[in-house]
């Protein structure tokens, strides 16, 4: 499972465990749930896996330490991301955050200063139990370019010149300003959320080629596009990007399922897997709430899938003209 590119001299396995989950993302995930999908994961061969701050205000990044604290730190890469720093709010622990079930007993502030970057890092530190950390990303800093793009990658700079993280980037849900970071940043990674999917490919008109120009590793995350690619049947009800979908991309996305089953493939096996054929994608995250969805995504990423899929999909999106 290594990844075909290398930044900072780390090898990027190509499947990785996402750990929203983990931060009970729209609702509670247990303790064994989370051992259980990390143990599933680990058996499979996988060594890569991420999570975040914002993930449950904290939690996911208290229970990813815990779940890999007795496994060789050698064998393993993990990611975190700065930029939100959580502050205490018990006057609110009565109340549950907006998109985590956990108690609100924190709040998220955006902040991309030197300052900032450096107490989110050691807070995360000491959340996960490391003294290191693989690979950081700046954690959806699109309204705050200017200072991310100076300030925080210089803080993170340093700190991989000292060793603290081993690999610098960003990550977010858009591909034209993670470009604007490949070309301007001196990083080595970007996270890529629903921009390259089998619905959404605007990231090959920017992000993509630059990045294999300039040796980038992308990781390709949100490959389900939140939702509406997850099903080998799609349900129109399903969510793209976390909002409703349009009548017209639940049109596209059953047309793909179509053309998936003409293969002997499954719509969601086509998702996990299309990403990984562009050489400058490294990685692939996906996420797993428990044994079961662990097992199935990696089922997925290994899943037979011919040629000749790719092609009638490559041959209906230039006869439907789809961007």
């Amino acid at each position: 499972m290594n990844g075909r590119l290398s930044p900072a001299g780390l090898s990027l396995p190509r499947l990785g465990l996402g750990g929203s989950a983990f931060g009970n993302l729209y609702r509670a995930t247990s303790d064994e749930d989370c051992a259980a999908a990390v143990d599933a994961a680990w058996d499979a061969g996988v060594r890569y896996f991420d999570t975040a701050p914002h993930y449950g205000l904290g939690l996911s990044e208290r229970r990813v330490g815990a779940l890999l604290a007795d496994r060789p730190r050698s064998e393993w890469i993990l990611s975190t991301k700065v930029g939100r720093l959580l502050e205490p709010t018990p006057e609110h622990a009565d109340r549950l955050d907006d998109d985590f079930a956990v108690a609100a007993t924190h709040r998220r502030v955006w902040d991309f200063s030197r300052d900032g970057i450096l107490r989110s890092l050691e807070a995360s530190l000491k959340r996960l139990a490391l003294d290191r950390i693989d690979v950081v990303y700046l954690h959806d800093p699109d309204d705050h370019w200017e200072q991310a793009s100076t300030e925080a990658v210089d803080a993170l700079v340093e700190l991989r010149d000292q060793g603290v993280v081993r690999a610098i980037g960003a990550g977010m849900n858009q591909s034209a300003m993670l470009a604007e970071f490949v070309r301007r940043c001196d990083i080595d990674v970007v996270m890529l959320a629903g921009r390259y999917t089998l619905l959404d490919r605007s990231a090959e008109a920017d992000l993509l080629p630059l990045a294999q120009e300039r040796g980038v590793a992308v990781v390709a995350a949100g490959v389900y596009n939140s939702g509406l690619l997850s099903r080998a049947h799609v349900d129109a009800a399903s969510r793209f990007d976390y909002r409703t979908t349009p009548d017209h991309l639940v049109r596209r996305a059953m047309r793909l399922a179509e053309i998936c089953r003409t293969h002997g493939v499954t719509l969601p096996d086509a998702a996990v897997q299309f990403p990984l054929r562009h050489p400058a994608v490294a990685s692939v995250v996906i996420g797993a709430r428990d044994r079961p969805q662990a097992e199935q995504g990696i089922e997925r990423a290994s899943a037979p899938i011919p040629e000749a899929l790719w092609d009638e999909i490559d041959a209906w999106r230039e006869a439907a003209d789809v961007t």
